[in-house]
């Protein structure tokens, strides 16, 4: 059972009721399932409490690539409110769920402190949490030479809510296939990695892209499309993206969560990202990535060497 002051405030929240989603077996848990979890896995990371009710006894928790163990460090050491802006990617099929949100750290209250963007991941079997994979992007993540960009917490919580194309439901006779959406992303990090200009870019015409809350193709006064970024302001930036995890697939709202890497070998420099795409018949329309610097090649904790390293598809499930 949930400790009363869990249960009370997940009422207060208006989330879905615990009782609703452990009714449903891990092979039926449906979309608000899945959500639910996200709702009462930030609770606990509020509160510090690692419930078992919640908590898969041999779960694995990492957050920012490094392991820890769960319960008073990362996120959960200094926690402190759940900010206002939450985005999940519920996967039914793998029983897994991607969120990007903020968080408040390091405040005296709910409502105080650091805003935190949040990229999240969580897995669920037998009616537990049994994986973590978070990616906490602090104020000062985001280096000085991006000073013309808010702190990611801040400009994420500033788009309010999720853009109301990722909330349309794609016909059912015109969805496409786990493999299909997964392929049509993975586009994106081939267009872009080593990029000539001359790549392939399935991008629609009023495709957007945002980058930690900022809208990047409408920057110094002049829109551009997501193709033509690609054609003339994004060649030969990005060395290798490695380490494509592609963990969530919405296929009714055609939307795919994915981890990665970017490396810029001539300045040993690595962003460390949660990107997700809205794809329509085969073309992207939308973008949206958190990201932050991390250390120069680091693995995201999930990965082989191997896999770490490699510009292959991943699948997880």
């Amino acid at each position: 059972m949930l400790r009363p002051v869990l249960l009370s405030a997940m009422v207060a929240a208006a989330f879905v009721p615990w009782t609703e989603a452990a009714a449903q077996t891990p092979e039926t848990c449906d979309r608000a399932c899945l959500e639910n979890w996200v709702d009462q896995y930030l609770v606990a990371m509020r509160d510090a409490n690692v419930d078992p009710d919640l908590f898969a006894r041999d779960l694995k928790f990492t957050e920012n690539g490094i392991r820890l163990p769960l319960g008073n460090e990362g996120l959960w050491h200094a926690m402190s409110g759940i900010g206002s802006y939450k985005f999940y990617v519920p996967d039914t099929q793998t029983r897994q769920v991607a969120f990007i949100g903020t968080v408040r750290e390091n405040g005296t209250g709910p409502d105080d402190g650091d805003v935190v963007a949040l990229a999240l991941r969580l897995k669920i079997r037998d009616e537990r949490i049994t994986e973590i994979e978070q990616l906490a992007i602090r104020p000062s993540s985001v280096n000085s030479s991006r000073g013309d960009f808010p702190p990611t917490g801040e400009g994420v919580e500033a788009m309010g809510s999720p853009h109301p194309i990722f909330g349309e439901s794609i016909p059912e006779d015109q969805r496409m296939s786990r493999e299909e959406l997964i392929t049509t992303a993975n586009y994106y990090f081939t267009g872009l990695e080593n990029n000539d200009g001359q790549g392939y870019y399935p991008f629609t015409e009023d495709c957007v892209r945002f980058e930690n809350g900022v809208d990047v193709l409408a920057r110094g006064g002049t829109r551009i499309t997501c193709k033509e970024q690609f054609e003339t302001g994004v060649r030969g930036i990005v060395s290798r993206i490695r380490d494509r995890r592609f963990v969530a697939v919405d296929r009714e709202k055609g939307i795919v969560f994915s981890f990665a890497f970017f490396d810029h070998h001539r300045i040993n420099w690595t962003w460390q990202l949660a990107e997700l795409f809205k794809i329509e018949n085969g073309q992207i329309r939308r973008i949206e990535a958190v990201f932050h610097r991390a250390p120069f090649g680091i693995n995201s904790g999930w990965s082989t060497y191997e896999q770490g390293i490699s510009n292959v598809i991943q699948d997880v499930r």
